[in-house]
């Protein structure tokens, strides 16, 4: 590729003009999943996605609605870090 062509390239990324790269890490993506979810069942949310409840299941739980848990501080920034790194590897929700 041409040496001018490079910055063009680079910009046409960074505005979304070239489609974006396939998942970087799918393992990582799913490691991230069951981190922010561990978090969520241990605060007694009642899980909808055949995924999630065949993952942690629903006995004991008692939040339909995710905003309703009763989150420490700690919780809230670990699960915000938690889902800016599925965003940055474009993991699927």
């Amino acid at each position: 590729m041409h040496r001018l062509c490079l910055p063009l390239l680079a910009a046409a990324l960074l505005a979304g003009g070239i489609a974006s790269p396939a998942l970087a890490n799918p393992q990582a993506c799913a490691d991230l999943w069951t981190q922010r979810n561990e978090i969520y069942k241990a605060q007694g949310y009642c899980f909808r996605t055949k995924r999630a409840i065949a993952a942690f299941g629903n006995a004991g739980c008692q939040y339909d609605n995710v905003e309703d848990l009763p989150l420490s501080a700690n919780d809230h920034r670990a699960i915000a870090d938690i889902l800016r790194q599925e965003r940055a590897l474009r993991c699927p929700r």
